[in-house]
């Protein structure tokens, strides 16, 4: 039987390559397609062909009308957009796609859980603990903040992770304000792509995560992480995590939440679990691969297969159990994480509990030898994607 070929977008980004790996060895003939010539994901051999396609975030239509061409050329049965730009880009398009199947929750749908303002209200009307925070709706507002009525430190985070200004996208972040002048200078720096504006009180303790797959009102996976070191170091993406055991009421509290949304497809929950109460905060909901996919994988719950199977009407069975205590590790992101301590040991935004350097430096040099430890992008029967990210780190990109 011919393979069926499935479209994976972002070539350059780990979840990229961790879906190609995982359709790849499930007998799908992966194309990936991204902005650049080569890329992570697209010198994978699992990969059949990569294409170069429009940036979905400075061209959101050229990347939708190129992404849709290849589609039909390729007889493409499903499609795969990986980043936040390349999913809102191509879910009000989802018709130009047909036959093929794009496996998320509808447009209006993500944008909503996207909302991270909207998402704590509704998770707030569940019992689901938030930070407390004050939206700022639009830079006057920010101007005219009284920057003395906050606790410190502060956390500065967009509504939404992807903004616009004068019609174009933009991909936001998150920042960290130590006292009322760090405040008042952040503030006076915003552009108004990142209003609504949340100032959150900052929760310390460890980042985890419950992952979800929800079709047609089951769980059909389900899986739960801790994020040991970051980048960088003050928050960011994983670089080092470790599966946990489900707390069965945070799964029940994911579940509901989603549920609330009509949610459909995969979905990571984000937690930070606070060091004092041991209270979960929720902080986002990622409604698309998440950059430690390779670990679920690792693990024992192969989303990626398991969503191509449910989406295309394919036999499957729940992953009902996974691997506790398996680590996963981004080999150069924890380089970057490394280096960023060494370079900058007081940095003032790390929050208190974070492991010191020499702790830190131990997790990177015996992380090899532990038993449960596992290179995301490192495979010796697929070698091509570290000697490309390894080229491109000393590069600088």
């Amino acid at each position: 039987m011919k393979s069926q070929t499935v479209i994976i977008t972002d070539g350059n980004q780990r979840a990229a390559l961790a879906v190609v790996r995982s359709l790849g060895k499930a007998g799908f003939r992966c194309v990936v397609a991204s902005p650049i010539r080569r890329s992570l994901a697209g010198v994978s051999r699992f990969a059949a062909r990569e294409v170069v396609v429009p940036d979905a975030l400075d061209a959101p239509s050229a990347f939708v009308h190129a992404l849709a061409a290849l589609s039909r050329q390729e007889n493409a049965v499903l499609i795969m957009p990986i980043t936040e730009p390349s999913v809102l880009a191509v879910l009000p398009e989802r018709q130009q796609f047909a036959p093929a199947v794009i496996p998320l929750a509808d447009g209006e749908t993500f944008s909503t859980v996207s909302d991270k303002r909207r998402l704590l209200q509704e998770a707030s009307a569940l019992g689901i603990a938030v930070p407390q925070q004050t939206v700022l709706e639009n830079p006057a507002a920010a101007k005219a903040f009284d920057v003395s009525t906050v606790t410190y430190p502060v956390v500065l985070k967009p509504s939404r992770s992807v903004g616009e200004q004068d019609g174009q996208r933009l991909k936001v972040g998150v920042s960290y304000a130590s006292d009322s002048a760090d405040l008042r200078h952040r503030l006076d720096q915003c552009s108004p792509s990142v209003f609504p504006l949340l100032l959150q009180q900052r929760i310390v303790g460890p980042g985890t995560g419950v992952f979800l797959l929800l079709w047609n009102g089951e769980i059909r996976a389900c899986f739960a992480h801790r994020r040991l070191l970051e980048r960088p170091p003050s928050g960011g993406v994983s670089v080092y995590c470790e599966s946990v055991a489900l707390d069965e009421k945070v799964l029940m509290q994911s579940r509901a939440l989603l549920d609330r949304f009509g949610w459909r497809g995969v979905a990571m929950v984000e937690y930070k679990l606070d060091r004092a109460s041991g209270t979960p905060y929720l902080m986002e909901v990622n409604g698309r691969f998440w950059g430690s996919l390779q670990l679920s994988i690792d693990s024992g719950v192969d989303f990626p297969n398991l969503l191509a199977r449910v989406a295309l009407d394919l036999p499957t069975q729940p992953a009902a159990t996974f691997r506790v205590g398996t680590r996963s590790r981004w080999w150069w992101g924890q380089v970057d994480h490394v280096l960023a301590r060494i370079r900058r040991p007081e940095m003032r935004s790390l929050p208190s509990g974070t492991p010191g350097m020499i702790r830190t430096l131990t997790h990177f040099l015996l992380a090899p030898l532990r038993p449960g430890d596992r290179e995301e992008v490192l495979r010796f029967a697929d070698p091509c994607p570290f000697w490309y990210e390894t080229v491109r780190w000393f590069q600088g990109k």
